[in-house]
This record gives structure tokens, C-alpha cells and sequence, in this order.
């Protein structure tokens, strides 16, 4: 069992022989557990808050060491007391982070409401931060089975390209429109309209896309004219916290086919990743 994931031995063992890396951005989060969302002029009172560096990259390299045992973060972050605790915070849930520190920018924070069911509601403050290609990141040393990008430069992501697969969010197609690049798997929600996609969006095109449909599942599409849906997994526990559940699944997808597992066997493992974060406290449980 890995992070209270289960997966057959044979499976354990493949990921466990993974170099994996996100390329991708980072949000100091503070989590508010209120019992109703606030309407307007309403007054309502926190039950139970927390903080914690997150963000799409940050949770999906947590995810991806969880799985793998050890995962890469290569990011930006605020030269500000926020950004330098988040580097320490994620070197502390055993990430190799390189990272650059931007003077010019603060730290990207969120706040992010949970209603009694766990749904999130986020507030963002700043802009996204990601690495560039001529960022000095040790770029050279690129070695990696299989890599997700969330955010960067066109030149960031050509140098991210060197993986043996390479996954990315949907909420970067401009940037993948720039680099022209071959991506493996894009990952989108087809509830978020931060997140549309559509064929022929992308030259080349994705090998395969992935529309993600939270409690519903979701369906996918290869180039190759195949085409399915998936079932969601049921959370172990009661749901606390969807924050976090598609950037958990993206890790899981991202690791399993960086395992050579076929289509059907990296979403379930994903859908796994993400129903597990469904049941904490946060991406990665106090």
C-alpha cells in the first residue's frame, strides 16, 4: 500500500524504479472550514483552519513522491518569507525542489473555503509563478521517466520534453500552443471552464486527453481514435477536502503511464490518487 493506495505488487514495484518530476507552480494555501459559504454582507465564522504550500505543481510532485518514493519539484517561487517557507515546507515532504527565487513577484497565495461537504471554493491572490528555460535549474540534469508540466515558459517546457513521457495540465495550453511540442497525456476538467480543450487546439496533438468529471468519473480520448470512460473511486473515509483531488490524479496518471501501464490502469490509478485526497485534511493530511 502506498499513501494508503493500493496497488498491486507488481505495480509497487514499477513506480518504485521511477524518476519523476513536475515542472510547475506553487500557492501558499490557507484553508478555512467554515459552515456555510459566506453570501453577500453575511458574517461567518471559521471552525478549523490551516496552512501549507500547495498549488497544482506542488501537490502533484507530493503525490508523485508518495507513489514513487522521491519526486522532483522545479518551480518559481516569491523571494518572500511565503516563498522561502514553501521551499522549506515541500523539501520537508521529501521533494527535491529546485527552485529560483523571483524579487520581482510575491509569493501566489490562495484562500480556499470548505463547506461541510468538502467542497473548495478558492480565492486566488497573485499571479501564477513558473520556471523558465534559461532559469538556472540544473535543466541539464533531466533524466526523468515521465514529467508533468503545470506552468513555465515555452522554453521550460521544451527542456521538460526530454522525459521519456511528458503530461500536462490543460489550464497551460497557451504555453503549449508556444513550445509545439509533443505532450504523452493532457489532463483537463470538463466541469472548469479555466480547463477547455478542444481538437485541434494543440499541434501536434496529445497522444491522449483526459476529461476529468469529479464523482462522475470521466472519459478519455487517444489519438488514435480509441476512446472510453472511466468510473470514479470511492474516498476511504468521508470526504473532508476536494482541494487537490485532479492535481492527485494527474500524479497518478503521470506515474503510471511513466510505469508503462496502459491507459485503463494509469486513470484507475490516478482516480485511487484522487479519491484518497478527497478523505484528508489538505492535499496531503495534517
Amino acid at each position: 500500500m502506498l499513501s494508503g493506495i493500493d496497488v498491486e505488487p507488481s505495480v509497487r514495484d514499477r513506480l518504485g524504479s521511477l524518476r519523476l518530476a513536475v515542472v510547475g507552480h506553487v500557492e501558499w494555501a490557507e484553508f478555512l472550514r467554515v459552515p456555510t459559504l459566506p453570501a453577500g454582507g453575511e458574517i461567518v465564522h471559521v471552525t478549523d483552519r490551516w496552512e501549507v504550500a500547495a498549488g497544482g505543481g506542488a501537490v502533484t510532485a507530493v503525490q508523485l513522491a508518495r507513489l514513487a518514493g522521491r519526486a522532483t519539484l522545479i518551480t518559481a517561487l516569491g523571494d518572500d518569507d511565503l516563498g522561502h517557507r514553501a521551499a522549506d515546507e515541500l523539501h520537508g515532504f521529501g521533494l527535491d525542489v529546485r527552485v529560483v527565487f523571483r524579487r520581482d513577484q510575491p509569493q501566489r497565495r490562495v484562500i480556499v473555503h470548505l463547506d461541510p461537504t468538502g467542497e473548495r471554493t478558492i480565492t486566488v491572490i497573485g499571479d501564477r509563478m513558473g520556471p523558465r528555460g534559461d532559469d538556472a535549474l540544473e535543466w541539464d540534469d533531466f533524466d526523468f521517466d515521465a514529467v508533468y508540466f503545470t506552468s513555465g515558459d515555452a522554453g521550460a517546457l521544451r527542456k521538460a520534453r526530454r522525459a521519456r513521457v511528458v503530461t500536462a495540465t490543460a489550464r497551460a495550453l497557451g504555453t503549449l500552443r508556444e513550445a509545439r511540442v509533443a505532450i504523452d497525456a493532457l489532463v483537463r476538467s470538463a466541469l472548469d471552464d479555466g480547463e477547455r480543450y478542444e481538437d485541434g487546439d494543440l499541434t501536434p496533438a496529445p497522444d491522449l486527453v483526459v476529461a476529468t468529471e469529479r464523482d462522475a468519473g470521466g472519459r478519455w480520448e487517444a489519438h488514435d481514435g480509441t476512446s472510453g470512460r472511466y468510473d470514479a473511486v470511492a474516498a476511504p473515509g468521508p470526504v473532508r477536502d476536494t482541494y487537490g483531488c485532479g492535481d492527485a490524479f494527474a500524479g497518478g496518471l503521470t506515474a503510471g503511464l511513466g510505469g508503462g501501464l496502459d491507459v485503463h490502469a494509469a486513470i484507475e490509478l490516478g482516480a485511487r490518487c484522487g479519491a484518497r485526497v478527497a478523505s484528508l485534511d489538505g492535499p496531503y493530511d495534517r
